[in-house]
């Protein structure tokens, strides 16, 4: 009786040996390269922060964070292909005030939700926008130029990165606000809007002060406004909209990182803990400050709280403006 017993003990040892090492070992994350998609053409102000942004994951997780910069349709082609991803963290998406604020707003057909698609990760930077006008405009302030498009509906016009992008929406927001009749032109992106804007083919421009910030130095541009309740301390001699009489002209360029809906608690709190120590960096900050940005990472709860906002108030904007994607 005792060996019959023995026997089985051993038989059952055995097998339990045996199902342990056909188990395979749990996956640490990350144990393979990881994809960003920055849903914009190399080169802007969101390619430049996201690839700064995938070099300190890559050295903080270990692994190679490759960009894919997959553009189009005011960067929705790009987010929806980071929503449709599998949300095992190696998909990640570096969203923005136009893809995860505005473009519910301006595409009806959206195949994603920036509230229901994502897993917030990180709120990375944030940063207001400039008014600028070509020097030959008359304009020296923004109540002279308020003045000046009164007198001549129709006649000035403004540039924008494309159509549904927040510099269009909010040349479109400064119309309303102001009972001002100014032309949209549409380009496609901000290089060649500034450029269009330095040669004169347009009078006036809403941009980042990563695009302008050199031609307003040199004399080539002149700023007017920036949209925030303060002054840029890159650019302290700018009015900010309290100064301008504008008080409810508040807008933010901002970005942050979203993985797939879906994705593991654990690993969306280990990027999260890896962006903030990559804020925390004196090059980060260089960087961010480089493009008239400021870090402000946040939890991912805080994150979705901001998306969440930013969707109600462009909606608002949107609807008041009556602008539509082109």
């Amino acid at each position: 009786m005792r060996s019959t017993s023995l026997c089985f003990l051993a038989v059952l040892s055995a097998m339990i040996a045996l199902s342990s090492a056909a188990a395979p070992a749990a996956e640490v994350f990350p144990s393979r390269a990881l994809r960003l998609i920055v849903p914009f053409p190399p080169g802007g102000p969101t390619d430049i922060v996201g690839r700064l942004v995938a070099q300190k994951l890559s050295e903080g997780l270990g692994q190679q964070v490759v960009i894919d910069n997959r553009a189009g349709a005011g960067g929705t082609v790009g987010s929806e292909a980071a929503a449709r991803a599998l949300p095992d963290g190696y998909t990640l998406l570096y969203g923005s005030t136009s893809t995860l604020g505005i473009a519910p707003s301006i595409y009806p057909r959206l195949a994603y939700d920036p509230r229901t698609s994502f897993a917030p990760v990180s709120l990375v930077s944030i940063g207001p926008l400039v008014l600028a006008v070509n020097p030959a405009v008359p304009a020296k302030t923004v109540r002279e130029l308020i003045d000046l498009a009164r007198a001549r509906p129709g006649k000035l016009n403004f540039a924008s990165a494309g159509s549904g992008t927040p510099l269009h929406l909010a040349g479109e927001l400064f119309k309303t606000i102001t009972a001002t009749d100014i032309v949209h032109v549409p380009y496609k992106g901000g290089g060649p809007a500034v450029a269009d804007l330095l040669a004169g083919q347009v009078q006036m421009v809403f941009e980042s002060f990563a695009n302008l910030g050199p031609h307003i130095r040199a004399g080539k541009l002149r700023a007017l406004l920036v949209t925030s309740r303060e002054r840029s301390p890159q650019y302290p001699d700018v009015p900010d909209i309290v100064e301008a009489g504008l008080p409810q002209f508040e807008i933010a360029f901002w970005s942050g990182l979203v993985a797939p809906a879906g994705t593991p608690v654990d690993i969306v709190n280990r990027l999260n803990a890896e962006v903030r120590r990559a804020l925390a960096s004196p090059e980060a900050r260089a960087t961010l400050a480089a493009q008239g940005l400021d870090p402000m990472a946040d939890t991912p709860a805080e994150f979705a709280t901001f998306i969440a906002r930013e969707v109600e108030q462009w909606g608002r904007a949107v609807k008041a403006s009556g602008a539509r994607a082109e």
